[in-house]
């Protein structure tokens, strides 16, 4: 799809009018960096006696999608589903449709916050909400794996052993061996869980960039494109890896908290204890991810696809990866 930024603004006025309340149009309407596979549109629906802040969640260009992605719309879907469970989510307003013309994304109610990593683990203005963000991430956590699949919209099922295989096609692909890695894989096909615990639905991406955090703590959960069913432990492993730290290494959660607190969420919202030797499994196997990831920009760059300094810079983060992995795998006393 290709809209002018005219014809954009107008589809999407006519979306607001039908869709608020009270709405005669759009202002202010502006694209928000961030958010790399997605776009993310901040705008306000107004009127006579209105002046709503929203944001927009739409696909780049309007219909790409990765093959990989649940879908836009399978995504409101289950922030909707998550919100009526309690689980912080901004409220989605709207689904678009193919009738509105202006591609695939949904609308939902603007929630004042922070979501940049970096600032959430440093910023004084969010030192009393670090006290206690881990243990009310366990929280939301066990509210969100005990969401009823039956509840779920169709979602890929993903265990352990699934997501090992196809992170290690991704990894073949590049053609470029890398002896940690290599190492990595091995550690994990030699501790894949013999019981797995009952499929949950997953997150996929949760981790502090991806939530928004006020001077009370979490205020909402975002970023669902990549959810599926699987092992619930997959989420409290992904919150620990290195990169969504921000520079605060000492605290493996997020960089502003420990496994213990963590876990000890977990269980208070009745997600059940967890050993942590599993969440290190999947602490493992989601910084491999990342690494493996990080190591497939560099085709991106030199076959020309995208060559952009922010491709370069995570393209170069691949080492940082083999150092963490390296830091976990290691044999403990």
């Amino acid at each position: 799809m290709s809209l002018s930024e005219h014809a954009f603004e107008d589809g999407l006025a006519a979306v607001i009018r039908r869709a608020v309340a009270g709405a005669d149009g759009i202002a202010n309407l502006r694209r928000l960096s961030g958010g790399a596979s997605q776009e993310t549109w901040a705008f306000e629906a107004v009127g006579p006696k209105l002046s709503q802040r929203l944001i927009l969640r739409r696909a780049p260009g309007g219909d790409r999608q990765h093959e990989a992605a649940a879908g836009l719309e399978t995504e409101a879907r289950l922030m909707d589903l998550a919100g009526k469970a309690g689980i912080p989510e901004p409220p989605v307003i709207y689904v678009l449709r193919p009738e509105d013309g202006i591609g695939r994304g949904f609308i939902v109610g603007f929630v004042d916050g922070e979501t940049l990593g970096r600032k959430i683990v440093r910023d004084a203005a969010f030192a009393d909400a670090r006290k206690g963000l881990a243990f009310r991430c366990g929280e939301v956590l066990a509210a969100i794996h005990a969401i009823p699949l039956d509840q779920v919209p169709p979602l890929r099922h993903a265990d352990a052993a699934t997501r090992l295989d196809e992170l290690h096609k991704r990894y073949r692909l590049s053609e470029r061996p890398r002896p940690v890695f290599a190492l990595a894989f091995e550690w994990l096909r030699q501790r894949l869980p013999k019981e797995p615990p009952a499929p949950r639905l997953v997150h996929g991406d949760f981790r502090n960039g991806n939530l928004i955090i006020g001077p009370d703590g979490l205020r909402a959960v975002l970023d669902w494109e990549i959810a599926h069913i699987g092992d619930p432990i997959e989420d409290l492993g992904w919150l620990c890896v290195g990169p969504w730290r921000f520079g605060g290494i000492d605290n493996p959660v997020g960089g502003f908290g420990t496994v213990d607190q963590l876990l000890a969420g977990y269980e208070a919202g009745g997600g059940g204890r967890i050993d942590p030797e599993q969440v290190r499994f999947w602490e493992v196997l989601g910084s491999l991810s990342w690494g493996v990831s990080c190591a497939a920009m560099i085709q991106a760059i030199r076959s020309g696809v995208d060559r952009t300094a922010e491709r370069a810079m995570i393209a170069r983060r691949a080492s940082e990866n083999e150092i963490d992995l390296l830091n976990l795998i290691a044999p403990r006393s």
